[in-house]
């Protein structure tokens, strides 16, 4: 989710890779609201520039935004691409966006509910996953294989009112567990994570790609619950779960059409690419610290790209009734406290004229 944050580990091996781009959007934010895009020329070149945050840049569940760098798609379609990633006890990327520090996010739709509730018309305006890219790893030795078997245990989340909690409270609930049965521990991501495992202060743990195949290769965990795939949010969640999209307030989008089309051509050809090619050729598109580093080798990540790779949607459409899976999710989990117009939380006419552009009728 948006608001993971990256291990010291992973920070390390990206600080060097993404300065730049966070100065240029500390550049951002000091201009009028943060919004550094326009529809025409600017003072860096002919290409409207876009600053945008993405929620663990790193992370297998968000390499579309990077991979379209990789691949050359932001300034083929038309866009100079200012791309960064969260600190550690820093701004979240959907945060970002909502205070106008960044035009767009790279993180999870859920947040356009959460926004909505506050006031906020912050819209997704291209998905790129149906299924949040985790799952729940549990120490080796355990017998965990539900959610129900959580009782009178302590679990692990990135932080107390994450995406991650929220997806572990409402599996808890819809196995009759309430909140009160078991305990939920803030531990991070990456190598936390591992050491909460390895430690014993968690039985179980919510986590992505790369560290899934860490903490499998090392015989520290298994894989228990299956949140990375549609099939497996099916099963635990009832429905596909829009998760990794593009963030951006209403206002900037209306204000900025051409250039958000721009971005959408570029990631709506990126997911094309993803359902076309290979785990191995989608990982020679990446930067060399994403895919190999303290924590995974680079035939680690492309095996586990290739077991998780079902979790991008090739056409970057909103799944029919995902965003009711979603508010499911919210309510469930305690999260939603009021009415919501789900239909003001996306929209698809953006990732309609990109199909078009690509010769795919939607």
């Amino acid at each position: 989710m948006a608001r993971r944050v990256l291990t010291r580990t992973m920070t390390g091996i990206l600080a060097a890779s993404v300065a730049t781009t966070l100065a240029a959007c500390s550049s951002a934010a000091s201009g009028s609201g943060g919004s550094s895009a326009t529809d025409g020329s600017t003072a860096s070149g002919p290409l409207p520039t876009v600053t945008m945050m993405v929620g663990g840049i790193d992370k297998q569940i968000y390499l579309p935004y990077q991979l379209a760098e990789g691949l050359g798609f932001y300034k083929k379609y038309g866009v100079n691409m200012q791309l960064s990633t969260e600190q550690s006890g820093g701004v979240g990327a959907e945060d970002a966006v909502a205070s106008g520090q960044v035009d767009m996010a790279g993180a999870w739709y859920v947040h356009t509910i959460d926004f909505q509730q506050k006031g906020k018309n912050v819209i997704g305006i291209v998905q790129l996953s149906g299924a949040p890219g985790e799952r729940e790893m549990c120490a080796t030795g355990t017998t965990v294989t539900s959610p129900a078997d959580w009782a009178g245990k302590t679990v692990g989340v990135t932080d107390l009112g994450s995406g991650t909690d929220d997806l572990t409270l409402f599996m808890a609930a819809k196995n009759n567990l309430t909140s009160q049965q078991f305990s939920r521990q803030g531990v991070g991501s990456g190598s936390t994570l591992v050491a909460a495992l390895q430690h014993g202060s968690v039985v179980c743990g919510m986590t992505t790609q790369p560290t899934v195949s860490a903490l499998e290769t090392k015989n520290i965990a298994y894989s228990a619950i299956d949140l990375a795939t549609t099939d497996g949010a099916n099963k635990w969640l009832g429905g596909t779960f829009p998760s990794a999209s593009v963030l951006a307030q209403a206002d900037w989008v209306n204000s900025h059409k051409e250039t958000a089309q721009k971005v959408v051509d570029a990631l709506v050809a990126t997911m094309h690419y993803i359902d076309t090619h290979s785990a191995a050729d989608i990982a020679d598109h990446l930067p060399p610290a994403f895919v190999s580093n303290g924590l995974v080798t680079k035939d680690l990540y492309i095996q586990a790209l290739d077991k998780d790779k079902g979790q991008f949607l090739p056409d970057g459409m909103m799944p029919a009734n995902g965003p009711d899976t979603v508010l499911s999710v919210e309510k469930l989990a305690g999260k939603v406290t009021g009415s919501i117009d789900l239909s003001k939380t996306y929209t698809n006419d953006f990732v309609i004229a990109a199909n078009k552009l690509e010769g795919f009728t939607k």
